[in-house]
């Protein structure tokens, strides 16, 4: 029987376990994913924002392979300088495939930056997903102006979240804490902002429309901004999802959509295009208190460049979401420039060479690229490439029980029942609060309900 360890249980690291479980060339392949939470699906459960729920719906498909006799979830086990190290995994497993993500936010490198009220816009996912890592004191939300850096999906996300009524959020998962502070939030104007044009912006047509359909909220953007980018008048050459980003921007900018009446708080959400960050105005007593940009204009090859014109935007709250970046895993190589680990076909490459039985696949194998399903096709050429190795990887003889020698090696693992037990425990802390599941959002709250099933085990 070949044992592998998949390090993650988002849709790369579970798409891995699928293709090697599922394929026919070598049936006796048990895999075993691994993951630092007691919880499982990654992103889909702690970064698909609540209110999208037939895309958080892929947890039934994750689901479905993690109940496969021959897959089993483990969490809560650290992989790395405070866990069990690569060098221990090899000796329980024949191949270790890390599906990691690419776990930190990039910095805009700016003064100002780390003012208090400025947050990356993944902490303010994570808190509003229930993610146990979340800052525990959360989000007030007593500003009432906030500005979002990037245009991409996860900002489409964040602004929504900041413009839509806590009333529409009560039926999600979302924290009591998260919809509570929603309910209370001072926000009255959300201002999106890209350093580029409608043409380059990296957000779905899908997620765009969303924000034009918000009750007690008004899109605005700016003829005169969208007018700047080349493609705006004649989109024809676009690819067809940019193309319809910029037909859905015209439309808005054309024919204002007119303010629902007899609503409560009303909303403003500004999309601006070709301002670049520049500094973050404020000090360390206040905060944060305004973003001040440089107005920028296409350079003629696919980017922009400063006019050394300045606007300050007004906001208390400042979220950035200007993309995502790997992080170096220990035992492993990593290249700093991509923020990815070198490998060929999925094979971890060390010294110009393969580093046998270890292997990546997901964002931490090809960068933050891509959507979901993209995880696919990248894991199954992975999954190929550890297949193609297995007779060479079949020879080593690992330790005993995977999960008794992660003990061993200091980890606490959470089963897949324990995981079932949580689910319950949120079940049951939605129906005492008249909601529907809710999720529980913090590390004793989750490892408490996981451990009420593994008394004794």
């Amino acid at each position: 029987m070949l044992r592998v360890a998949v390090i993650g249980s988002g849709p790369s690291g579970v798409y891995t376990a699928q293709s090697l479980v599922e394929q026919e060339a070598v049936p006796d392949i048990e895999v075993y994913v691994l993951d630092r939470l007691p919880c499982p699906y990654g992103l889909v459960r702690y970064g698909v924002a609540p209110d999208h729920e037939k895309i958080k719906s892929l947890q039934n498909n994750l689901r479905t392979v993690l109940e496969h006799p021959r897959v089993h979830f483990l969490g809560n086990v650290e992989v790395g300088a405070r866990g069990v190290s690569l060098e221990e995994l090899r000796k329980i497993f024949h191949a270790v495939v890390f599906c990691v993500g690419a776990a930190t936010d990039r910095h805009l490198g700016i003064p100002g930056e780390e003012l208090p009220g400025s947050h990356p816009a993944t902490e303010f996912v994570a808190w509003y997903s229930a993610h146990p890592d979340a800052p525990a004191e959360g989000f007030t939300l007593g500003a009432r102006s906030a500005v979002v850096i990037g245009v991409g999906n996860v900002a489409v996300d964040v602004a929504r979240m900041l413009s839509r009524g806590a009333a529409e959020l009560a039926t999600t998962d979302m924290p009591q804490g998260a919809l509570g502070a929603l309910a209370d939030s001072c926000v009255e104007d959300v201002w999106m902002v890209g350093r580029r044009g409608p043409s380059q912006a990296k957000f779905t047509t899908k997620e765009l429309r969303e924000l034009g359909s918000l009750p007690g909220t008004q899109v605005r953007v700016r003829p005169e901004e969208l007018a700047l980018d080349p493609a705006y008048r004649d989109p024809a050459e676009l690819p067809a999802p940019l193309r319809r980003n910029v037909e859905v921007l015209r439309g808005w900018a054309e024919r204002p959509v007119a303010m629902a009446a007899g609503v409560g708080r009303l909303r403003r959400i500004h999309l601006r295009f070709f301002l670049r960050p520049a500094e973050l105005l404020g000090d360390e007593a206040t905060g944060v208190r305004a973003v001040r940009f440089e107005r920028t204009v296409p350079d003629g090859r696919g980017g922009v460049t400063g006019t050394g014109e300045f606007e300050d935007i007004e906001g208390q709250l400042v979220l950035r979401s200007v993309g995502y970046r790997g992080l170096p895993q220990p035992g492993l190589p990593f290249d700093e420039s991509t923020g990815t680990v070198p490998h060929a076909g999925g094979r971890v490459m060390r010294d110009e060479a393969p580093y046998p039985g270890v292997y990546v696949a997901g964002w931490i194998k090809r960068g933050p690229t891509g959507v979901i399903g993209t995880n696919r096709p990248c894991a199954k050429e992975t999954a190929a490439a550890l297949l193609a190795d297995a007779a060479g990887l079949a020879r080593r003889m690992p330790a005993g029980d995977p999960a008794a020698a992660l003990e061993r090696a200091g980890q606490r693992p959470v089963p897949w029942r324990g995981w079932l037990a949580i689910e319950a425990a949120e079940a049951e802390w939605g129906r005492g609060l008249g909601r529907g599941t809710v999720k529980l959002p913090d590390w004793e709250g989750l490892l408490t309900a996981a451990r009420s099933v593994m008394v004794g085990r």
